[in-house]
């Protein structure tokens, strides 16, 4: 008898994409009858002018905005609540995240307390939310974390140094915005950190034990454009081609993520960011093979299929030969984008590897890894990672 499992697909109801994708900001804001958004990004978009160009076009399209450039590459607690002040003071009643994961992250962080009430605090775990909050569009400049069209919400608790992994339906945007234009002229360690973020995505649920042919098909899809593409992007932020397909590679990664989840990789990930500040993208790529590695004997097949993604010949080799290719070609395209060797460079202490194991155990993301870790487990693998 086959038990009933029910599978649920996520994302926004418009995702716009291309060059001049985000020039569709304004109208699309009016067209929903809003009247102030509250742009939420970091200080360095905000210097940049950025944040001032995309208000220009919400302005012109005849809705108001107020720019809140309040949020940390990590975006905290403090910061939610920062935001949460600046939309009501301001009375806005739509939020546009500009940036980043973090930037993404934070405007639904603020979105979610506005609705609901209480503190960020109160809707870590999945689903602890009982109202929409309001129309969030998000507009990415980065390729990796795919949090503009995901219902992940990861904001650290600066109380208890540790990352918290809010999934909530309600957080998930209704437009998202993916303008290569807007990715150009990114640092070379950002390129690959956050390229190499939706790698991880991408790897992660086709592993999981939540995947689905749907799923599946993004997730390889992912795969083959960073492959081809992210090397490219890193070697020349200006290439135009190589961004365009990086935009379509992290959103393809998120699809997938977002409705197969993930696995021990962002488990751990969350736990040296919220310790060690760490960025988020260079953590998963320092994890990625060590726990590729410790899933293999899982789901070797899928494996195989991950390294044929990946660009490599498997002909004539066995399941196992071939599926260790996945883990060479990882570590392969993590070390031509220049991703640090391992977290002891970064600062990481050994003495905190009970902690961050402990931690990373209790993390949402770990319950669909394809194999189970116990303790000692999660610790062996951080101290490969160091």
């Amino acid at each position: 008898m086959v038990n009933e499992q029910v599978y649920g697909f996520f994302m926004p109801s418009v995702n716009l994409m291309g060059i001049g994708a985000v020039n569709e900001v304004g109208n699309r804001i009016k067209s929903l009858g809003l009247k102030k958004a509250l742009i939420v990004t970091d200080e360095g978009l905000y210097k940049m002018g950025v944040a001032d160009q995309v208000a220009s076009i919400i302005r012109e399209a005849g809705v108001d905005a107020e720019i809140f450039p309040g949020s940390e590459p990590n975006p905290t607690d403090r910061n939610v609540e920062d935001g949460l002040q600046a939309y009501r003071s301001n009375g806005c009643d739509s939020i546009v995240s500009l940036g980043g994961g973090s930037a993404h992250d934070c405007a639904k962080g603020i979105g979610l307390v506005a609705a609901n009430g209480g503190t960020i605090h109160d809707y870590e775990g999945v689903d602890k939310s009982k109202s929409p909050m309001p129309p969030l569009v998000a507009i990415n400049t980065t390729s990796g974390t795919a949090s503009e069209m995901t219902r992940f919400c990861i904001i650290t608790d600066t109380t208890r140094k540790v990352k918290m992994a809010i999934v909530d339906k309600y957080t998930t945007p209704i437009i998202s915005i993916n303008d290569p234009v807007l990715t150009l002229k990114k640092p070379a360690g950002l390129t690959a950190a956050t390229g190499i973020d939706a790698l991880t995505h991408a790897v992660e649920a086709y592993v999981s034990t939540n995947a689905t042919p749907i799923t599946d098909a993004c997730a390889l899809q992912a795969m083959r454009l960073i492959s081809t593409s992210l090397r490219a992007a890193v070697a020349n932020g200006e290439d135009i081609e190589a961004r365009n397909n990086m935009t379509y590679a992290q959103f393809l990664a998120g699809m997938a993520f977002n409705n197969a989840s993930l696995g021990y990789v962002h488990a751990i990930a969350h736990q040296f960011g919220g310790i060690y500040n760490l960025p988020h993208g260079v953590c998963n790529a320092i994890l990625l093979p060590h726990v590729e590695r410790f899933n293999l004997i899982a789901k070797p097949e899928r494996f195989v299929d991950i390294a044929v993604a990946l660009g490599e010949d498997v002909s004539g080799l066995s399941t196992r030969a071939a599926a260790e290719k996945a883990i060479t070609a990882i570590e392969t395209l993590c070390r031509d984008v220049g991703i640090p060797s391992g977290f002891a460079e970064l600062g990481a202490k050994e003495e905190d590897i009970e902690i961050l194991a402990k931690n990373a155990m209790k993390d949402a993301c770990a319950v669909t890894n394809p194999r189970k870790a116990t303790l000692e487990d999660i610790k062996e693998i951080i101290r490969a990672s160091f």
